[in-house]
C-alpha cells in the first residue's frame, strides 16, 4: 500500500496522516480515514469523558481482522517514542515501574490516534488536575457482563436494578452499551471519596445484587461461575483499572462503538448495540443522553505541565517549578495591547543547533524553536517551530543539559532584555519589540518581529518569523555581510531530500534537476587553509579522504560546501562497492590499494561563500536554490578530484530521468528552483526519485554460512524503523565480495546479544540466527516487495558508515508495513 502523506490541520495543530484509505475493518471496508473522521466528528461528546485521564491504547495497526482470522492487537500505555511534541501527556507511577501516557484533552490528539490506528481508548474513573497530580475519581462505573448463555437483555435487565439502587443512593445513573457485549453504566461523584472508597461501595452493591437475584446476577470474578448470569463488574473503580472510553470504537469485526444510550432504549426488547454510523446519526439529530454526566469542576490551565512532564528535576540542572506556581488561567487574547515584558534568546546546542525564541506572557515564557536563528535582516523568513511554555526562571538558564534527558545538550544565552508587546493574537499573530544586550545576538539595538502562524506546513505547530517592515527608531537591519548577520559558525547538519515519484512534484512550481551521486553524503568547511569533512551524521570523515584537501586551494577561506562523495568505476560511474572498499582499506591500513580507488567530491550546493565587491563572507542558508548554486559555480574552481557537475539543463523531469539513465546514475534529485536551504531538515522541497529499488536498513542478526561460506556469514537480517520500534523487512545473503564476509562477521560478533531486537519475526527467519545490537545501518538493492513485506531478490550494496540507525526510513514507492 502507498504511504502516501497528507497534512491536515486539527485544532490549530499540524498532524501528517497516511494511507487513508487502508482498511482497518475488512467486513465493513471501513478505512482509516473514515475513523479520523469519525473521531473528529464525534470528539465534541468524546472529549468530556477523556479530557485529563491517562489514555490506554488498544492499536490494530493491520486492522482488527475478521471473526474467522482476527487481526493482531497491541495494547499501549507508554506515548509513543513518534508521537508530536504537542500532546500533552502525565506521568503516572505503578507499583513496580512508571508510565508517560498521553492526555486526549482534544481533538487534535484522537486525529492522531486514528492515525496511528489506535481504535479502543480506555481511561480511569479520575483524572488528573493541572499539576499533574492524581484525584479521587469523578464517577462510579459498573460494567456488566453477559456469561455464557446471557445476553444484552439479560443485561439491560440489571441495569434496570441498578438504576433503582443508585437512585435510592442520590446518584443519577447514565447507561452505555459498550460495543462489544454488555452494558456500562455511570454515575457522578463528587470527588471526596478514594478509589477504594469507591471500590468498596461498588462492590457492595453488586453483592446486595448477587444476594438478591442469584439466578441472574454474579458478583464473583471466577469464569465458571457466570453460565447464564450478568456478572457486575465492579472492580474498574479501582485507580489502577480502565474502562473503554464512552464513544470510543471497539476492535470488533464491525465497528461498534461504547454508545451512550437513553433508559427508554434500555427498557425497549429491540435493543443492540450501535456502530459509528449510527452513533453519528444520534448526534447530529441533538441525541446526546451522556451529557448529564459532566465532571464535578473544571479544570484551571496550567500552562507548564507538559513543560514538567518532559523533565525530572532530579536529573536536569533546568529550573522545574512545582505544580502549585504554575496554576494560572490566561486572559483572553488581546489586539492592539502595548506590554513590557521580558524575552530571551537561548542557543541550544542539542541533537540540532537551533535557538530558542522565548517572550513573557501570561506568567510563563511562550517559546518557538528557531533551527536557522532570528533574522537580522527584512525580507528573510525564517521558520519558528512552537514548543512547549517554559517558566520565567528559564529566562536566565545556560548550562548542560545531560545526556538522555529531553533537549540534552549546550543551552547558551545568545541575547535577553526587555520586550514590550504590540500584538498578541493567540495562535494567529505576535509582534513585538526586542531591546537586548549591547553585546548580544541582536546587535544592540531594537528590533521588531512579527511572528504568524504557518498552519498546515508540516506535523509540529510552525510559525513564521520575521523582521516588520517598519524599524523602531534607533533600529535597522544588520547588513547582510555583517558577522552578525548569523554566519555558520560551525557545521550544520545537511539537507535531506524525501523519497518520491514524479507525480510528488508540485504543479506549478519552478523545480531544478540534479543528477543523483551514489556516493557519502558530506559538508566541507574552508578554514585556515584545511579542509574538514563531515557526514551527514555528524561524524569527521577528513582523515578517510587526504586528497580532498585540495579543495582548500580551489574554494575562498571560509567556504562551507555540500556534495557527495563518489568512487569511479571506470572514468565516469560512480560505484558504491569501490567507496565501501576505499573507506575498509584506509582504515585497515592499506593506503596503496585506498589511492588505488579514484574519488570525486561533487559539489551541489554553497551555505557560505564570500561574494560582493567587499568579499565578505555571507550566509547563503536563507538565500534560493538558483542563487546558491550561482555563488557556487562563480567562486569554486574545480580540479582533480573536486568537480561541480552542472545542473540539467532540460525543462522537464523526464528529460533529466533520460539523462541519468543514460549515465548509468542512480537517479534524480528535483529541487525547488526558489527553495532555500534547510539545515537538518528532509524536506519536501528537495525530492530524490530514483530508477532502481534500494533500501537503508538496520541490521538486526545474522545466520553463520555453509560451505564454502561456513567460516563467515549466511545471511543479515535487516529492519527499518517504525513508531517506536523496528519493523523486520527481509533478509540479504548475496552481493558480498570474499573481503567484506570477513569484515561482516567481525562486525557482527562483536555486537552480538541474547534476544532479538526486533518482535514478530517469522519462525523461519529466526531458526539458527544471532542477534545483534541494532547499530549498523546497511544498504540493498531488491526488486519488489512480497505480499507479506518482505524484500524480494535483495542484493548486499555495503555499510552505511554516515548514517544512524534512527535515521532510516522507507524510501520505496509501497511500505512494508501498514
Amino acid at each position: 500500500m502507498a504511504r502516501r502523506e497528507q497534512t491536515v490541520t486539527v485544532d490549530g495543530r499540524t498532524l501528517k496522516v497516511s494511507n487513508l484509505d487502508k482498511v482497518l475493518y475488512p467486513e465493513t471496508g471501513t478505512t482509516k480515514g473514515e475513523i479520523i473522521d469519525y473521531l473528529q466528528r464525534v470528539a465534541p461528546a468524546l472529549l468530556p469523558h477523556a479530557a485529563w485521564r491517562p489514555a490506554t491504547r488498544k492499536r490494530w495497526v493491520d486492522g482488527v481482522g475478521t471473526a474467522e482470522n482476527p487481526g493482531t492487537v497491541f495494547f499501549r500505555k507508554d506515548l509513543e517514542d513518534s508521537a508530536p511534541n504537542w500532546i500533552p501527556r502525565a506521568p503516572l507511577e505503578h507499583k513496580a515501574h512508571s508510565n508517560t501516557y498521553p492526555l486526549a484533552n482534544d481533538a487534535a490528539v484522537l486525529a492522531w490516534f486514528g492515525q496511528v490506528a489506535a481504535l479502543e481508548i480506555h481511561v480511569p474513573q479520575w483524572r488528573f488536575d493541572t499539576t499533574l497530580e492524581q484525584q479521587h475519581p469523578d464517577r462510579l462505573v459498573l460494567d456488566l457482563d453477559p456469561g455464557p448463555g446471557a445476553g444484552l437483555a439479560h443485561c439491560a435487565e440489571v441495569a434496570l436494578l441498578c438504576r433503582e439502587i443508585l437512585e435510592g443512593m442520590d446518584l443519577e445513573p447514565f447507561p452505555v452499551t459498550s460495543g462489544s457485549k454488555g452494558i456500562h453504566l455511570y454515575a457522578g461523584l463528587d470527588g471526596t471519596a478514594s478509589s477504594n472508597q469507591v471500590t468498596a461501595m461498588a462492590k457492595e452493591l453488586a453483592s446486595s445484587l448477587e444476594r438478591k437475584y442469584p439466578r441472574l446476577v454474579v458478583a464473583n470474578m471466577k469464569k465458571a461461575l457466570r453460565e447464564n448470569k450478568v456478572l457486575v463488574d465492579w472492580s474498574q473503580n479501582s485507580a489502577a483499572k480502565t474502562t473503554v472510553c464512552p464513544y470510543s470504537l471497539r476492535g470488533r469485526p464491525h465497528p461498534m462503538v461504547a454508545a451512550p444510550r437513553t433508559w427508554k432504549e434500555i427498557e425497549s426488547p429491540h435493543l443492540e448495540q450501535l456502530d459509528f454510523h449510527e452513533v453519528l446519526e444520534r448526534l447530529s439529530d441533538g441525541l446526546e443522553p451522556l451529557s448529564g454526566l459532566a465532571p464535578s469542576a473544571e479544570l484551571g490551565t496550567d500552562r507548564l505541565s507538559v513543560y514538567r512532564s518532559k523533565r525530572d528535576a532530579k536529573l536536569t540542572p533546568e529550573p522545574v517549578p512545582e505544580p502549585a506556581r504554575a496554576v494560572k488561567t490566561p486572559r483572553p487574547a488581546a489586539s492592539g495591547i502595548t506590554e513590557s515584558v521580558s524575552f530571551v534568546i537561548q542557543k541550544h546546542h542539542a541533537r540540532r543547533l537551533h535557538w530558542d525564541f522565548r517572550l513573557e506572557h501570561d506568567g510563563v515564557l511562550v517559546s518557538w524553536a528557531v533551527p536557522k536563528g532570528p533574522p537580522l535582516q527584512r525580507g528573510i523568513q525564517r521558520l519558528a517551530v512552537m514548543t512547549e511554555d517554559h517558566p520565567m526562571d528559564y529566562g536566565t538558564f545556560e548550562g548542560t543539559i545531560p545526556k538522555g534527558q529531553y533537549g540534552a545538550g549546550e543551552v547558551s544565552i545568545w541575547d535577553a532584555g526587555e520586550c514590550v508587546i504590540e500584538k498578541w493574537r493567540d495562535g494567529k499573530e505576535i509582534i513585538a519589540v526586542l531591546s537586548g544586550r549591547e553585546d548580544g545576538g541582536l546587535g544592540g539595538i531594537p528590533r521588531r518581529f512579527v511572528l504568524i502562524q504557518a498552519r498546515g506546513m508540516s506535523d509540529q505547530d510552525h510559525w513564521l518569523l520575521q523582521l516588520t517592515k517598519e524599524q523602531p527608531a534607533g533600529g535597522s537591519a544588520v547588513p547582510a555581510h555583517s558577522p552578525a548577520a548569523g554566519l555558520v559558525d560551525e557545521l550544520p547538519q545537511p539537507m535531506l531530500a524525501n523519497p518520491g515519484v514524479p507525480e510528488d512534484l508540485i504543479e506549478g512550481a519552478d523545480w531544478c534537476f540534479e543528477m543523483k551521486w551514489d556516493g557519502y553524503r558530506a559538508l566541507a568547511a574552508v578554514k585556515h587553509g584545511r579542509v574538514k569533512l563531515v557526514s551527514r551524521n555528524g561524524k569527521d570523515m577528513t582523515e578517510d579522504f587526504p586528497e580532498l584537501q585540495e579543495l582548500a586551494v580551489l574554494a575562498p577561506e571560509g567556504s562551507i560546501l555540500d556534495g557527495e562523495i563518489v568512487a569511479l568505476e571506470g572514468s565516469a560511474r560512480p560505484s558504491f562497492s569501490l567507496l565501501q572498499q576505499r573507506v575498509s582499506h584506509r582504515r585497515k591500513k592499506r593506503p596503496r590499494q585506498a589511492q588505488a580507488i579514484n574519488l570525486n567530491f561533487m559539489l551541489f550546493d554553497a551555505l557560505q561563500l564570500p561574494y560582493g565587491k567587499d568579499g565578505k563572507l555571507r550566509n547563503l542558508i536563507p538565500e534560493p536554490y538558483v542563487e546558491r548554486r550561482k555563488y557556487l559555480e562563480d567562486a569554486v574552481t574545480e580540479g582533480q578530484y573536486v568537480k561541480i557537475p552542472p545542473p540539467h539543463t532540460g525543462p522537464t523531469l523526464k528529460e533529466a530521468l533520460k539523462t541519468s539513465l543514460e549515465l548509468g546514475l542512480e537517479g534524480v534529485v528535483a529541487k525547488e528552483c526558489t527553495g532555500d536551504y534547510e539545515p537538518g531538515r528532509r524536506s519536501g522541497s528537495w525530492i530524490k526519485i530514483k530508477h532502481v529499488l534500494d533500501q537503508e536498513a538496520v541490521v538486526v542478526g545474522w545466520s553463520k554460512g555453509q560451505g564454502s561460506r561456513a567460516a563467515s556469514v549466511g545471511s543479515l537480517l535487516l529492519a527499518v524503523p517504525v513508531g517506536d520500534g523496528l519493523e523486520f523487512i527481509g533478509r540479504v545473503g548475496t552481493g558480498f565480495s570474499d573481503l567484506q564476509l570477513g569484515e561482516v562477521r567481525e562486525r557482527m560478533e562483536k555486537a552480538e546479544r541474547k534476544t532479538p531486537p526486533v518482535k514478530h519475526i517469522p519462525a523461519q527467519f529466526q531458526r539458527n540466527a544471532r542477534w545483534v545490537t541494532p547499530k549498523y545501518v546497511a544498504e540493498v538493492r531488491y526488486s519488489e516487495l512480497t505480499q507479506d513485506g518482505r524484500l524480494r531478490h535483495p542484493v548486499w550494496r555495503g555499510w552505511r558508515e554516515d548514517k544512524d540507525p534512527a535515521e532510516v526510513r522507507w524510501e520505496g514507492p509501497g511500505a512494508p508495513f501498514k
